[in-house]
């Protein structure tokens, strides 16, 4: 996805101060039928500029297969396009030093808001039919913070989104009504397993609410 060029500039100046690296375009077909929209990219991503492209990738590509799904159909996104870090520092046993680490982050709050006219021009763009936020970030980003993913994975749901508002400067409802079907991220199940069966059956439900599409 090319952005236009001020919203980028804009949003790259907000965010001088924040501990972000690089910067991952949405990617996909702009008819896509599905867009999926995660947290943000990690340091696998920024460094393939390839989006889910670590472990986590691996557990989507396979979801998507046993859905009979590919994602050169599908638009993926996320709420921020650059990669949120925290600096350690930690003494390694090992060799007696002290190392700094910049291990991947949720993204603040003000980061989501900062980014958020960029999924918003992707949306309007693509135009997709369902709106799939993968975790609760992606979820509170479409939805805002009374609904959780715990609660609406696997429903197919049908409401305004929030959109940014350059006047208010915050995220305000839309009044076009969206289709959205939330789903848990993929790496959810590295800290639980037993969601994985949940995901595998939301999943195959969305393949099924695809066919009517």
């Amino acid at each position: 996805m090319e952005y236009p060029k001020k919203l980028v500039e804009t949003v790259t100046k907000k965010m001088s101060e924040h501990n972000l690296e690089g910067f991952l375009s949405g990617q996909g077909p702009k008819n896509a039928t599905l867009m999926l929209v995660g947290e943000a990219p990690g340091e696998t991503e920024i460094k393939t500029s390839i989006p889910f492209s670590g472990k986590s990738g691996k557990k989507l590509d396979g979801w998507l297969a046993d859905a009979d799904l590919k994602r050169q159909d599908i638009y993926i996104t996320s709420t921020v396009r650059s990669r949120p870090f925290s600096i350690k520092r930690q003494l390694n046993k090992r060799t007696g030093i002290v190392e700094t680490k910049y291990p991947n982050r949720p993204p603040t709050k003000a980061e989501v808001l900062a980014y958020a006219p960029l999924l918003d021009f992707e949306i309007q763009t693509v135009h997709p039919k369902i709106l799939v936020p993968m975790g609760n970030t992606g979820l509170k980003r479409l939805l805002g913070n009374n609904y959780t993913i715990s609660d609406c994975h696997g429903k197919l749901l049908e409401l305004p989104i929030l959109e940014y508002s350059q006047k208010e400067n915050k995220l305000i409802e839309s009044t076009r009504v969206y289709k959205l079907f939330p789903i848990y991220h993929p790496a959810a199940v590295f800290y639980n397993r037993k969601l994985e069966v949940d995901i595998q059956k939301d999943w195959a439900y969305l393949a099924s609410i695809l066919k009517k599409v």
